[in-house]
């Protein structure tokens, strides 16, 4: 047998048992999860709390997950107005007031989607499964129509000499404020579609926190993952299984994407001083360096713990870092090894380079094989 096929088997034997020891599990998956069989697919929901570690368990709460995420969109992707409601009304308990405000979130949401993972076709393509209520709605719920600009039409009258006039047909596009990618036409979706419909109901649902940018960047490999699972029944469900990976993920994260708890324990600017403090342990040469260089991990790493490094490797490569940082049990701890890892690998051009040219190649990590970081990041000293 292949170390392919043995390591296929051992994740389908840990897996068929009543309830998954997560302990060996977790092991299995720090070194990577294969895509065959729907693994990663799986896996990622056990880690991510979706799913409970018993069997028995698992088709009672998907199908009540599914459920719930259907009621999601039927109660709050709606239009606005009533018999005694007006689009100009200032009362806060309008649907017009209300529905004015959603679209300052959604155009924002509508911007970042149509930018999401442009170096591959994936999310330009169209849905397997769109939402029927939605794409047969008429465009009454197709999110991106509620806030993209549209082409108008007019016409003008010249007069001329001797009372002769001229009808001038114009037509001008308003600039066009979303992106690149483009909607499909009625019946069929787009996968960025997709991911601006979970976007906006996980902002409608967390008013706190709402929406804030980089949060399509941590969506999108989740829901890629589900999108090409080998088996239909989970491609059908891969929009409701990613919205609740993600909100749970989400609960895990989120306090790095609310700047008033920037400079708490569990904060951003705590996490950049943990990683300045790691490489200090770990090579105080470079941490010295840059130091004196005043190269802060401000100017490189925000992005890099804050988006879990999605925007620093293709989207292949960030899955497979993202296999091992879900199995480990303190995940995000073992973000900062990572990230220290990372420039490690990297320690004889900072040796070398000023300050410009080290700022360049840590906001733009060269290409490398992942798995090299996450071998390097488990020697990483604490």
């Amino acid at each position: 047998m292949s170390l392919h096929k043995a390591r296929i088997k051992a994740f389908e034997d840990v897996l068929s048992t009543d309830e998954i020891d997560i302990n060996i599990l977790q092991s299995l998956a720090f070194n990577g999860i294969t895509e065959e069989k729907g693994l990663r697919s799986l896996i990622w929901k056990i880690f991510l709390h979706y799913i409970p570690k018993q069997r028995n368990k698992w088709e009672a709460t998907l199908k009540k997950q599914r459920s719930l995420y259907k009621e999601f969109i039927e109660e709050m992707i709606v239009s606005p107005g009533g018999p005694t409601d007006h689009p100009l009304s200032i009362s806060p308990e309008s649907s017009w007031s209300k529905y004015f405000k959603d679209n300052e979130v959604l155009l924002q949401i509508d911007k970042d989607v149509r930018r999401l993972c442009p170096e591959i076709s994936f999310f330009q393509s169209a849905t397997e499964f769109p939402c029927s209520e939605v794409v047969n709605s008429n465009g009454l719920k197709r999110l991106h129509q509620r806030v993209e600009q549209k082409v108008l039409n007019y016409s003008t009258l010249e007069q001329r000499g001797f009372g002769l006039v001229k009808l001038n047909n114009v037509i001008r596009r308003t600039e066009n404020l979303s992106g690149d990618y483009v909607p499909l036409k009625e019946g069929a979706e787009a996968h960025w579609e997709v991911v601006e419909r979970m976007l906006f109901l996980y902002a409608k649902l967390n008013p706190g926190q709402g929406y804030v940018q980089g949060m399509n960047e941590i969506i999108g490999p989740i829901y890629h993952t589900f999108a090409v699972d080998p088996d239909m029944e989970q491609r059908k469900n891969a929009e409701a299984d990613c919205f609740f990976c993600f909100t749970n993920l989400m609960a895990e994260i989120r306090d790095f994407f609310i700047r008033s708890l920037d400079e708490t324990e569990s904060g951003i600017n705590n996490m950049m001083f943990r990683l300045s403090e790691r490489l200090k342990i770990n090579d105080y040469a470079v941490w010295e360096r840059l130091s004196k260089q005043e190269l802060r991990p401000q100017y490189y790493s925000f992005r890099w713990l804050t988006l879990l490094l999605s925007q620093e490797f293709s989207l292949p490569d960030v899955e497979r870092i993202w296999d091992s940082l879900f199995a480990d049990s303190t995940r995000f701890d073992f973000l900062i090894s990572v990230c220290c890892a990372m420039i490690l690998l990297v320690r004889d051009d900072l040796m070398t380079g000023d300050f410009a040219s080290n700022v360049k190649l840590l906001q733009h990590f060269p290409p490398m094989d992942v798995s090299l970081i996450v071998t390097k990041a488990r020697t990483i000293r604490l």
